[in-house]
């Protein structure tokens, strides 16, 4: 699975945060004056962001790279795909019997809280802090990104693939900084919908990969089903 597919992902996923992260991006502080000085501020913000994603990328790279030892890339991307799979169907299906917001309520509560806390303090320290603890707020789609850092199996492959996802968020997010205002609980609605199809699609995506049907970009051909890599 190569970085057009981290990028993808962030792009894709990037539709959720102007839903989700948009009130935080047009709260960020600016620092200084101008528009220079605004862009300047949502660049910094921003790279917190990616800077969280790429060190989730090194951790996770780093738990793949154990579970290779025990196992081919290729089976690692079919079980990290049913469990991506499985991960929308079974909440989905469940959800009428169990709340499971409530499970990750308080950690993001916690968030939001330090977060606000930062909002009123013009620096680049806390600018980029705020995009860093941002980062960390669950999404759907960061964990594909994550999925993707596991099958990457190794750190530098795993950080590299999330600073990829990253980056593929990064358009909408400055164009929600400046146009945050016009987007409208109809396309938030239209997002959270679309949301667990998307997420189900990559999932499936991750087990194509593994199954090296010989489809280019989709599923190519493994040589050596031990020495491929997603990140080339």
């Amino acid at each position: 699975m190569e970085l057009w597919t981290a990028l993808t992902i962030g792009a894709l996923g990037s539709l959720h945060c102007a839903g989700m992260c948009g009130p935080i991006a047009l709260a960020v502080p600016v620092i200084g004056k101008g528009s220079s000085a605004a862009f300047f501020s949502r660049i910094i913000y921003n790279a917190g962001r990616i800077s969280t994603y790429a060190l989730m990328g090194a951790f996770f790279g780093s738990v793949g790279y154990g579970v290779a030892i025990w196992s081919t890339q290729q089976n690692l991307s079919i079980v990290l795909g049913a469990l991506i799979v499985i991960s929308v169907v079974v909440p989905y299906s469940l959800k009428r019997f169990f709340n499971f917001n409530f499970v990750i309520s308080g950690f993001i509560g916690k968030l939001k809280k330090n977060m606000g806390l930062l909002l009123g303090k013009k620096s680049v320290h806390t600018v980029f802090l705020i995009g860093f603890l941002n980062g960390f707020l669950p999404c759907g789609l960061v964990y594909l990104g994550i999925a993707g850092a596991v099958a990457a199996g190794n750190v530098a492959d795993g950080a590299l693939y999330m600073a990829a996802f990253g980056f593929g968020t990064l358009p909408m997010m400055l164009l929600v900084s400046y146009l945050g205002k016009l987007i409208g609980p109809s396309f938030r609605i239209f997002v959270r919908r679309s949301l667990p199809v998307v997420v189900v699609c990559l999932g499936v995506l991750f087990i194509m990969r593994g199954l090296n049907l010989g489809i280019p970009y989709i599923s190519p051909k493994a040589n050596h089903a031990h020495s491929v890599s997603i990140c080339h």
